[in-house]
């Protein structure tokens, strides 16, 4: 003989059993982020080779090599390494100072700055990032623009 639940009991139940579950869900960690952007970008290996290759345009390249004169280049990578990574929702925390102290009295002017995405772009485009990924990436720095370079 089949037992028949009133509706009351039915909703009841499913309170019981769905209850306990949002619970557990709610008291686990938060899920991370989309890192769909830093797979792309191929993780902590493809990310390091990119600040790699950055670097070494940047050092190069004229119109911003000045503004590295005497920095300490292995913790800046390090410190970009964080923040691309957790700007791209992967699983890093930046450490780092915030942008407008880091940059202080460099006197950063639009040239440099632009000279510094050119050789981003550069960097991205030698090693194989996609157009679109890098155009998310790039949106999401801009708004550090303003802590960067001095007001003219």
């Amino acid at each position: 003989m089949t037992r028949t639940l009133s509706p009351l009991r039915r909703i009841a139940r499913a309170v019981c059993v769905a209850l306990p579950c949002a619970l557990l869900l709610a008291a686990a960690p938060a899920a991370r982020a989309d890192d769909s952007l830093y797979q792309t970008f191929g993780g902590q290996p493809g990310l390091t080779k990119i600040i790699d290759d950055f670097y070494d345009l940047l050092l190069k390249d004229p119109r911003t090599l000045p503004y590295f004169d005497g920095a300490p280049i292995k913790r800046i990578k390090q410190k970009l390494g964080e923040q691309l990574c957790e700007l791209m929702g992967g699983p890093c925390t930046y450490t780092g100072r915030p942008m407008k102290r880091t940059h202080e009295g460099q006197n950063i002017d639009r040239a440099a700055f632009n000279a510094l995405v050119e050789d981003l772009q550069t960097a991205m485009d030698r090693n194989g990032v996609p157009f679109r990924a890098q155009n998310k990436l790039l949106a999401k720095l801009a708004p550090m623009y303003r802590d960067i370079q001095d007001r003219e």
